[in-house]
């Protein structure tokens, strides 16, 4: 997969995709990643890349040239096609099926605003999709464009040493043991800790029980923190049956106080 990004600091979106599976992933074959600076497009003495929004008001916005010239180079780079997503607190709610959706194509263009944002007549030419990370405001693209390559990276084939850890994330395909749902609880040794005891079930060897609990603690812990995902989960009988047995009501791990 190729992403290329638009962004004035290109520098910054690489060096966080230098690190863990990220880094992997670009190291192995499967992820490269390349910058623009629409900066290096710009005309002028002070290559000027915004400027003041017309009907006044704070801030500048990003200007249409420097931004198309910027594109339309990466473009050029490779003749695959590239998907152009704006990375904007005003477009579609990044999730887990549009990380799938975006890390099946075979190219991605990731455009980070500044400032006040780009000039609306380039985002109509040029864009293909809105993409926000959530219902905030940063000071750039930047960091959202991170996130989309860390998300969709981590789900190229042979990018997780272990296939199933995509699929069993929360989110995934079969978080928890089913799609919708927060993955469920994990441990690792010491088995005694003054913190706690790992469940007994864990150590028991029993894969259909530790199967079952997995399923039941990712229901339950869906339940107490984000019950709107439980709503959508389509659960199935069995699911029901578990979250009707007599338990912690509150999602967290049996045994654990």
């Amino acid at each position: 997969m190729r992403i290329d990004v638009i962004s004035l600091f290109p520098e910054f979106v690489a060096a966080c995709a230098g690190f863990g599976v990220v880094g992997r992933a670009r190291e192995r074959g499967l992820l490269s990643l390349h910058g623009w600076n629409p900066r290096d497009y710009a005309e002028g003495n002070y290559r000027r890349v915004d400027d003041r929004p017309f009907g006044g008001g704070p801030g500048m916005v990003m200007m249409i040239e420097p931004l198309r010239a910027a594109i339309a180079a990466a473009r050029a780079a490779d003749p695959a096609p590239a998907r152009v997503v704006y990375l904007s607190p005003q477009g579609r709610r990044l999730d887990q099926a549009l990380v799938r959706e975006l890390a099946g194509r075979e190219r991605l263009l990731l455009l980070c605003g500044r400032y006040e944002g780009v000039d609306e007549r380039l985002v109509a030419a040029e864009v293909d999709d809105e993409v926000s990370i959530g219902d905030y405001v940063l000071s750039g693209g930047e960091l959202p464009a991170a996130v989309v390559i860390d998300a969709v990276a981590r789900l190229q084939a042979g990018a997780l040493n272990d296939a199933d850890s995509a699929a069993q994330d929360s989110f995934g395909a079969e978080a928890g043991g089913g799609p919708g749902l927060l993955d469920c609880p994990h441990y690792t040794r010491p088995v005694s800790h003054p913190l706690g005891d790992v469940p007994e079930v864990l150590l028991s060897g029993n894969h259909a029980d530790i199967a079952r609990w997995r399923r039941r603690q990712a229901l339950l812990r869906t339940r107490a923190r984000r019950p709107d995902l439980l709503d959508r989960a389509g659960l199935s009988a069995a699911d029901r049956a578990l979250l009707a047995d007599p338990g912690t009501p509150t999602g967290e791990p049996d045994g654990q106080s």
